[in-house]
This record gives structure tokens, sequence and C-alpha cells, in this order.
């Protein structure tokens, strides 16, 4: 995670805050703890005190233990089915009529 560009240029500076958290609302929190973090310590101390932070806002953003989780239980469904626990009507559950929510 490096906060400056290996090469810098005027196209860097105008182009360098487009790629953030912030319009989503759902990471921009961490990702500003993180920045604070890193900003107060430094990128070399920071890599090490702010470790927690990162990883929090990796997971945050990237979602990998959401996916492994849904990935999972799309295997275990699949394993079902397969072994002839589930029929072919219930292989998934039954989805929320169109007006639901």
């Amino acid at each position: 995670m490096s906060l400056s560009p290996w090469l810098k240029s005027p196209f860097t500076d105008l182009t360098g805050s487009l790629v953030n958290h912030q319009w989503y609302g759902v990471c921009a929190n961490l990702e500003l703890k993180v920045l604070d973090c890193l900003e107060a310590y430094g990128l070399d101390r920071g890599l090490k005190k702010c470790h927690l932070l990162i990883e929090d806002f990796r997971e945050c953003s990237l979602r990998t233990k959401q996916f492994k989780r849904m990935k999972a239980m799309r295997n275990e469904r699949h394993r079902q089915y397969f072994n002839g626990e589930r029929t072919k009507e219930k292989k998934y559950a039954k989805a929320p009529t169109y007006d639901s929510y």
C-alpha cells in the first residue's frame, strides 16, 4: 500500500484523488482512519503500527471473507444436491416476491 506514485507528474496529481472510497460511504471512515494513522506514523512505521486498521480496510473494500463464505455455502448446496439430499426444486431458496422490499 503506497501513498505516493512511483513516477510523479502533473497527470498523477490530477488523477490521484479519483481512486478512493469516500464516495461509496461503506468504507469511507475506515479509509480516513488508515490514512490518519499512516500520516501520524509515516509510511514505514505506519505499516507496522496500523496493520490492524489496514487489514480491516482491505476486508471492507475487497470483501474476501464474505466471498469465501458465499462460495462455501454454494459448494455445500451443490454437494447436497449431488448427494440427493436436495431436490431440483429446492436446490435454491425461494426468491422473495417482487414487491417485498
